[in-house]
């Protein structure tokens, strides 16, 4: 993995065009633009803002993207555009759907994960939100929809858009002057408890506000379109419409060691466990929580951690999140921020006014800054 050549670059393959992938070669455009030459293999031509995505079916704008080509070209990063097939550890190679190999020296996994309905007889929340909710809406705006019950299976990576739909879902009844019962029943102890106990009583306020029954410690089954049954207790409720978010399952990579479920292991660097050379960030590892900050610290760490093998002056930083979360409601945002340790934060702020800059959905060190700045330029053009 050492640069001993002063003339060769470290060849970095980083597998992936979403939030981890581009916030990888953006840091090491940073860190190492000179020790290392940078290949970014990607299936999507685009880059879609997903946390944006739950405001469509309330007739908000569709959530930006970008082209991932104009983030490459911007950082001298080669663009492959094809899909991930296999990894070749023992040869250091890659093998893509189309049959290419492609050889690195260091490999970086930013795949992202899988989502799988868990409850047959609900509204499943998926990439498509927009069409899949977008029924939803219309029933409740029509009065067909009176009881509505949002659900977290007992494996979840990201909490987040289940409140936000709940809250703009009880937002529109109310505008519509339509009477409506929403339930939220999730295994958390409190309200995205993730985020520490002070946030967690915000949300819980804005929840009563909002006239939402929160659940807790909540395990469900879906015998039937319009029943819930919560354990523990066998507690039943009557639902018109039920949506629930979908169980997260990782990438499955033929020729990396895998955990439960098909989530890659790694160390606080982003290293896969057992696997030198090969890193791997974003929803495709087994940290616990999914989300699009804390897949940018992921892939910050091993960005770090390459530049430094490639030659760089600097000491790599372990992996210690810090989530920013916007929570959207009918209302003004809610602005989370907690520092996660055990799957639970140990410190929490919460306001009605943003502590980051730019005040976006994912709060990264380098991709949001670079996509507000594509932004501006974009908007010099058209004047």
């Amino acid at each position: 993995m050492s640069n001993e050549n002063s003339s060769s670059k470290l060849r970095v393959l980083i597998v992936g065009g979403g939030v981890a992938g581009l916030e990888a070669a953006l840091a090491l455009n940073d860190l190492a633009p000179e020790l290392t030459s940078r290949t970014l293999l990607a299936p999507n031509d685009r880059f879609v803002m997903r946390p944006e995505v739950v405001r469509e079916p309330f007739s908000y704008p569709k959530a930006q993207s970008w082209p991932v080509a104009a983030v490459a070209a911007a950082v001298d990063v080669e663009l492959i555009v094809d899909e991930l097939e296999w990894v070749e550890p023992e040869k250091n190679v890659v093998h893509t759907k189309s049959g290419r190999g492609i050889e690195y020296d260091a490999l970086v996994l930013a795949l992202g994960a899988h989502p799988s309905p868990r409850f047959n007889h609900a509204i499943t929340i998926d990439r498509n939100l927009d069409e899949t909710v977008h029924g939803l809406i219309q029933d409740v705006e029509g009065g067909y929809a009176k009881d509505l019950v949002f659900l977290a299976p007992g494996r979840m990576g990201w909490p987040l858009p289940l409140y936000e739909l709940a809250l703009m879902t009880s937002g529109r009844a109310y505008d519509m002057d339509v009477p409506v019962s929403i339930t939220i029943a999730t295994p958390e102890d409190s309200p995205l408890a993730l985020f520490g106990a002070t946030a967690s009583e915000a949300v819980s306020e804005v929840l009563e506000h909002a006239g939402i029954t929160f659940i807790g410690s909540a395990y469900a089954e879906v015998p039937r379109a319009t029943e819930v049954i919560i354990n523990p207790g066998d507690r039943h409720l009557k639902a018109d419409r039920i949506v629930a978010l979908p169980e997260l399952y990782g990438p499955n990579v033929r020729g990396i060691p895998l955990s439960e479920h098909g989530f890659i292991r790694v160390d606080q660097h982003g290293e896969v466990i057992d696997l030198p050379g090969v890193f791997a960030a974003g929803d495709a590892t087994d940290f616990a929580v999914k989300h699009g900050g804390v897949s940018t610290q992921q892939a910050d760490a091993a960005a770090e951690a390459i530049a430094a093998r490639a030659g760089a002056d600097l000491t790599p930083k372990p992996f210690h999140p810090v989530v920013h979360a916007m929570l959207l409601t009918d209302e003004k945002p809610l602005y989370l921020t907690a520092r996660i340790t055990g799957g639970h934060g140990f410190s929490s702020e919460v306001s009605d006014t943003p502590k980051w800059s730019p005040p976006t959905k994912i709060a990264s060190k380098y991709l949001t800054p670079f996509l507000d700045q594509l932004d501006q330029a974009e908007r010099q053009r058209a004047t």
